[in-house]
């Protein structure tokens, strides 16, 4: 598993503690591989999901940083998604 999945595991899986996500999404990291998040929390998994959400690593990384705006990225093309946009803007709202 690269660093850089190790790291956003970290990161994600506090994001996530206390929140209400209640969906699955994935992130698809361009080179990297792919995270799910669920209910249960942040695991490197590559199944289905109720929205996929693909960013190079750098992209993925800021927005996990804090440093882009998920909606701003999905706006500039830095971030695609395909799948449920609800659960897609719930996502961003635990990011944030």
């Amino acid at each position: 598993m690269s660093d850089t999945l190790n790291e956003a595991l970290a990161v994600l899986n506090e994001k996530l503690a206390g929140s209400d996500f209640a969906g699955s999404a994935k992130f698809d990291v361009e080179g990297e591989g792919a995270i799910i998040i669920d209910a249960s929390g942040a695991r490197v998994a590559d199944d289905e999901t109720d929205v996929t959400l693909s960013a190079d690593a750098d992209t993925f990384r800021s927005i996990l940083e804090g440093e882009t705006n998920p909606t701003s990225a999905f706006m500039t093309g830095k971030l695609k998604v395909d799948g449920d946009m609800g659960m897609a803007m719930q996502l961003a709202n635990v990011l944030a």
